[in-house]
């Protein structure tokens, strides 16, 4: 195959691809895309039907700076070693934080109070992808901790265990829910 003059070319051991910009005998003198200008043998050359201008791509180096700017992703906040542990809620369920009078209620009114409190803010955690909750419960007979543990252990993607003891003592259970991806 014999190559002229504008033909478009590429190198066969080698990444480079060019235009024949002249022959001399079996010599082919050929400019590359980057402008360079190099001689090879032709039988080191093979013709490419890829237009020579499509190689050639003018890129606008303001416009990609441009872009890079725009993309820049936001510095992530530094969070400290405490505030890691922290949990982002927190329900006391103390019969005085929940009603402002207990008068006239019954042992089994109260706690029904607070078993129908805790099932909501543990419903309400779920819907807003909470990782951590903690129950205060205090510590008392254990009826509320034994009535709590029993409706928690009804869900399958959770797992409960006792709260810090510096902060809380004996009287908070710490629920982690496990996030389905």
């Amino acid at each position: 195959m014999k190559l002229k003059k504008g033909d478009k070319v590429e190198v066969l051991d080698d990444t480079l691809e060019g235009k024949v910009i002249k022959t001399e005998a079996d010599t082919v003198y050929i400019i590359t895309t980057d402008g360079f200008e190099m001689e090879f043998a032709e039988n080191e050359l093979v013709k490419i039907d890829t237009p020579f201008e499509a190689l050639q791509e003018e890129i606008d180096i303001e416009e990609v700076l441009k872009e890079k700017k725009l993309s820049k992703k936001p510095k992530s906040k530094r969070i400290k070693p405490k505030e890691r542990n922290i949990p982002p809620m927190e329900v006391d369920l103390h019969i005085e934080k929940l009603t402002t009078s207990s008068r006239g209620m019954s042992n089994f009114d109260m706690l029904n109070l607070q078993m129908e409190t805790a099932k909501r803010q543990l419903e309400f955690a779920m819907r807003k992808r909470i990782q951590k909750v903690v129950f205060i419960h205090g510590v008392g007979e254990g009826v509320l901790k034994a009535e709590l543990d029993f409706l928690l252990g009804r869900y399958d993607n959770l797992k409960f265990y006792d709260a810090n003891y510096q902060k809380y003592g004996l009287g908070a259970t710490e629920v982690y829910f496990f996030q389905n991806s």
